[in-house]
């Protein structure tokens, strides 16, 4: 690759500049470019891009001709400062992998295209605080207002978004008690003591281990709480040597099943904090000879689009993941327009009866 830096132009008639080599660079088109084309006012053209005021449709028509024809790119910085608007809504997370981020974005995206707004993505990939940490690049000046994903930013960045004012939705993390921000998760606890009570109940099961979600996450939290609860109210005492980190992950999940097994922990279900982490422990079982359900009934949570064509297919929890990432935008929206929002948005679960935990049809 190759990268040249130019520090000469020659200024034709034809409104392109030519660099000392030859090449041709064009000037950048302005809105009065744009205006003369199409014999309007800069006033007008600007009502249409931005749609802020009423133009004749043949007028519009001719304004988006010369739009097209000069291949005008409207500034951004410049629709800000007219309008105090960008138009545009940010996500925060920590990073994009997985079926999970690709529902949750796809809900998200409906909601902010049903406004007519764009969407900014930026990933942290956190992995321990550094001095960047204090600097965002999504923030008052580029976004109308933010989306926040669990275990993106800690307290102290939160705490300094409110206070600019700039509106912020969390997804699956609680506000801190003294800010009041809206926030939109799952009915995890619920979802979780079902599908367990139904291993204990209908399937006999009373050494059901649990791998969990990552430490310190909310969603893992109350989905541990829900499983201990269903132990108690059916009369099993809670072994801790039954519950190891899945970490929302198949390999660690696969990792902590070996474990169990090698250690020679008695274990006749497995209920794991997500699919994913499901499929690990069963590729764990499988590994050591163990038949499921038979052996060992396993099921999950979240309802992955695999999870239905696994063999056999999964009993999990239907968690709302792209319905989370549509209410979000809603809430941001909702706060952006009035300065109101709900500050709880609770999404049902419920659970999905397959195979893995013993049932003999769908």
């Amino acid at each position: 690759m190759y990268a040249f830096t130019v520090s000469a132009y020659i200024l034709d008639f034809t409104g392109w500049k030519r660099n000392v080599i030859g090449a041709e660079i064009r000037s950048r088109v302005t809105i009065a470019d744009v205006a003369r084309r199409a014999s309007v006012s800069t006033a007008t053209v600007s009502r249409v891009v931005n749609k802020s005021g009423p133009v004749a449709p043949d007028t519009a028509d001719r304004v988006w001709g010369a739009i097209k024809q000069l291949d005008y790119v409207p500034h951004m910085g410049a629709r800000v400062l007219a309008s105090n608007k960008s138009h545009t809504l940010g996500l925060i997370l920590p990073g994009i992998s997985g079926y999970f981020f690709s529902e949750l974005l796809r809900g998200i995206e409906h909601g902010v295209a049903h406004h007519d707004y764009s969407l900014l993505i930026y990933a942290t990939h956190r992995a321990g605080k550094s001095e960047q940490d204090f600097y965002l690049p999504l923030n008052e000046h580029n976004t109308d207002g933010l989306i926040v994903f669990t275990e993106s930013l800690d307290e102290d960045q939160i705490a300094r978004l409110a206070a600019r004012q700039l509106p912020v939705v969390l997804l699956h993390q609680s506000s801190p008690a003294e800010l009041g921000i809206p926030c939109v998760t799952f009915e995890n606890k619920d979802g979780a003591r079902a599908i367990v009570e139904h291993l204990i109940k209908v399937h006999g099961c009373r050494r059901v281990a649990h791998l969990a979600g990552s430490e310190g996450q909310e969603d893992a939290y109350w989905r541990e709480l829900g499983y201990r609860q269903a132990l108690a109210a059916n009369d099993i005492p809670f072994d801790p040597a039954l519950v190891a980190l899945g970490n929302f992950e198949v390999g660690a999940a696969e990792t902590a099943v070996t474990r169990w097994l090698a250690d020679g922990l008695e274990i006749d279900a497995v209920f794991a904090a997500d699919d994913e982490s499901a499929t690990g422990a069963i590729s764990a079982l499988r590994q050591a000879g163990k038949r499921i359900p038979q052996d060992v009934a396993v099921v999950g949570f979240d309802d992955a689009p695999f999870s239905a064509h696994l063999t056999p297919a999964l009993t999990t929890v239907r968690a709302p993941i792209e319905e989370a990432g549509k209410a979000a935008a809603g809430q941001l929206f909702s706060l952006i327009g009035s300065g109101q929002a709900d500050l709880l948005t609770l999404l049902p679960t419920e659970p999905i009866i397959r195979q893995s935990c013993g049932c003999s049809s769908a």
